[in-house]
């Protein structure tokens, strides 16, 4: 997302996702070829960078304004890894945990970054074994971002259950759609952000933070949704790395339309207090167990609803941004999303499927990362 701010309020967009490496013979870690592997990607596909752990890739969209020119660049990648990966004897998927690896069986990723977070974090940080899938949208006034970021919260659980893709964890069933969130909840300074009154109010929270040896500059504000130092955006943090290119596309896109929204209508969620938070964090576990077959509190009813009446109210919403950003398709995307269901539950399909065959419970892990290494490539099944 660099280069200058875009006049008339263009909204670009940049869409970067982490995704999983597992040896294509016993779908675990791999054990061998992972070097060989990143050594490849770093000649071949400069927006591929490494990530905390070695058995992990991220990459990255230059800065948008049309749908198609991510789905594009993010297929194309996901392409390239795919074949990367077979040359390596390895699979790459899209995934918020891995199905069937053990996190104490990783090795970090060698760097002063990543050693300084596990020196930081210890045990916590080599439990991480999670995937994401982060969203900038831009926003040209510096001054706008902390208010947003405090606007936009009661929006994250509906943008989680979309693109949850995490049920399993070491080979078991969690019974959550999206146990990623569990996962990283561990780290410090995740999760909500706190309620900041202005700009000001941020940025002396982050000195207080820095002075004290806490941080050493906001990247490692590691929240939900966060203004950052990076680049002049808003970063969306909550979805679960997407197993298919079409849901992060969407999601993408209906984050971009709320950001529009948000601006546009400077009442939105306008005042926020302790009580609106509590309820935020309760819909994001909600959302987390149960996905798009979520029911989730509208404050305003006073009731709980089910998730697809959530979703189009927020689809109305934002449709007059979706008409003037061209972003309609991902409207229509979130819906087929939630009515056919995300990753999470057709891994669930997959791994039942495999496991009735045999009653193998590693036959169901293998058959899942199979089937998520073929959707995140854009293979059919």
């Amino acid at each position: 997302m660099t280069g200058p701010a875009t006049t008339g309020s263009a909204y670009r967009f940049g869409i970067e996702e982490e995704f999983f490496l597992a040896d294509a013979a016993t779908r675990g870690t791999p054990r061998s070829g992972v070097q060989g592997f990143h050594a490849a990607a770093r000649a071949l596909l400069p927006a591929a960078e490494r990530e905390l752990l070695q058995s992990q890739i991220e990459i990255a969209t230059p800065p948008a304004t049309e749908a198609e020119e991510a789905r594009a660049g993010l297929s194309g990648l996901r392409r390239g890894l795919a074949e990367i990966g077979r040359a390596h004897g390895i699979l790459v998927f899209g995934a918020g945990t891995h199905p069937g690896a053990a996190w104490d069986a990783q090795a970090p990723t060698d760097g002063a970054r990543y050693h300084g977070i596990l020196d930081e974090v210890r045990m916590v940080g080599q439990r991480t074994l999670v995937s994401g899938m982060h969203v900038h949208v831009e926003v040209e006034r510096p001054d706008d971002r902390v208010d947003l970021m405090n606007r936009l919260l009661p929006f994250l659980p509906a943008l989680l259950a979309l693109s949850v893709s995490s049920p399993f964890w070491e080979g078991r069933d969690t019974g959550l759609c999206g146990y990623r969130l569990s996962v990283f909840g561990e780290m410090p300074r995740t999760g909500l952000p706190d309620l900041f009154a202005s700009e000001a109010e941020f940025e002396r929270y982050v000195a207080v933070m820095q002075a004290a040896g806490a941080i050493r500059d906001a990247s490692f504000l590691w929240w939900h949704l966060r203004p950052s130092i990076r680049y002049p955006t808003l970063e969306l943090r909550i979805a679960d790395s997407c197993t298919r290119v079409d849901d992060a596309v969407a999601i993408a896109g209906l984050y971009r339309c709320l950001v529009r929204a948000a601006e546009r209508r400077r009442d939105l969620h306008a005042g926020l207090d302790g009580v609106a938070r509590a309820v935020i964090r309760e819909n994001l576990w909600r959302a987390q167990r149960d996905g798009v077959r979520a029911a989730l509190i509208d404050p305003q009813a006073g009731r709980a609803v089910p998730f697809t009446e959530a979703l189009e109210g927020l689809l109305a919403l934002v449709a007059e941004d979706a008409a003037a950003l061209g972003c309609t398709d991902s409207l229509d995307e979130a819906r087929r999303i939630a009515r056919d269901g995300t990753s999470a539950d057709r891994q669930r399909a997959a791994y039942a499927a495999a496991r009735g065959a045999d009653g193998a419970d590693e036959a169901g892990i293998a058959a899942v990362v199979d089937a998520l290494a073929r959707e995140t490539e854009g293979r059919a099944a």
